[in-house]
């Protein structure tokens, strides 16, 4: 017998964490159809520009697009849909009450690893543009100080 290639796939919102201010995360189910499953183990999922948000106490996740795959056809209007998402009552209450607070709800990555699909979300502050600059300028400096502490164990 055939032994599957069950190798997960990690579908990452890479903006997330240069624009937000990120606190920590929670682990939420999504409701899919079988077509959406399937493609998201195959790895066809994006979450550039999705966002969270929330309605009548639920959470729902937008503009997350799902592309199909060859064999499983996901129709043009259904790819981009609003999914809800699942959590506990407590989580979602302590989310909505960031959400009152000035923080967005942001998708951070798709998780297909397991028995179940799951969303990394979390609450996090936007930055402003000179924040971001730092937080690069803070990255290089470090990546240069470690290349010169590698050079002097080197020599």
């Amino acid at each position: 017998m055939k032994k599957k290639n069950t190798q997960p796939k990690l579908i990452s919102n890479r903006r997330a964490r240069h624009d937000y201010d990120i606190d920590d995360t929670l682990l939420v189910g999504m409701q899919l159809t079988g077509a959406e499953t399937k493609a998201l183990r195959h790895g066809h999922g994006q979450l550039r520009g999705a966002y969270i948000t929330v309605k009548d106490d639920e959470l729902y996740l937008l503009n997350a697009t799902i592309s199909s795959l060859p064999g499983v056809s996901i129709p043009e209007a259904e790819q981009t849909r609003t999914r809800k998402l699942l959590a506990k009552r407590s989580e979602i209450n302590k989310l909505i009450a960031l959400k009152q607070q000035g923080n967005a709800i942001v998708p951070l990555a798709i998780l297909t690893g397991n028995r179940y699909i799951k969303l990394r979300i979390a609450a996090g502050r936007g930055k402003k543009q000179y924040d971001k600059r730092q937080t690069l300028k803070a990255r290089d400096q470090n990546r240069e100080a470690n290349a010169a502490i590698k050079d002097k164990v080197r020599s």
